[in-house]
């Protein structure tokens, strides 16, 4: 039988791991096809070109930074767990954006179905890089 804390490590690395691939995959997505986040980037910001590519290079670097050990780097799971949860909540303008306007990403727009709980998830991803970079372990602890 194994201990609460035990099995909530184990989940916290399985999520910690899925976060990981998720921004590594979705940073490499801006960097290498920018056109859909383009569509979706605010008129208000400024050289939107760069700033798509920049939010990749956070991608990467938070979910790499994810997964390195504290061992090797301390801090660094941390810092990448802070840095991701900023990240979600400047990109979140963008969802805005998106959501209100339905703008279609390569001729589909995706309506309410998809925007409402995107919209909704995105607290969950400022929090879940907060507790899988180690920031805090509310609620459980």
């Amino acid at each position: 039988m194994t201990s609460r804390s035990t099995q909530d490590s184990y989940a916290i690395i399985f999520f910690r791991l899925l976060l990981s691939v998720f921004y590594i995959a979705a940073g490499i997505l801006h960097i290498k096809s920018p056109a859909g986040f383009l569509a979706i980037t605010p008129d208000w910001v400024p050289f939107p070109e760069q700033a798509v590519f920049w939010t990749g290079v956070a991608e990467l670097t938070g979910g790499l930074g994810l997964l390195v050990s504290p061992k090797w780097w301390p801090g660094i799971r941390y810092a990448a767990g802070i840095g991701l949860a900023v990240y979600a909540v400047c990109v979140f303008p963008a969802n805005i954006n998106h959501a209100i306007n339905d703008i279609a990403i390569d001729g589909t727009a995706l309506g309410w179905a998809y925007h409402g709980p995107r919209l909704l998830f995105q607290p969950v991803f400022v929090w879940w890089a907060l507790v899988v970079g180690g920031v805090t372990r509310w609620p459980f602890k």
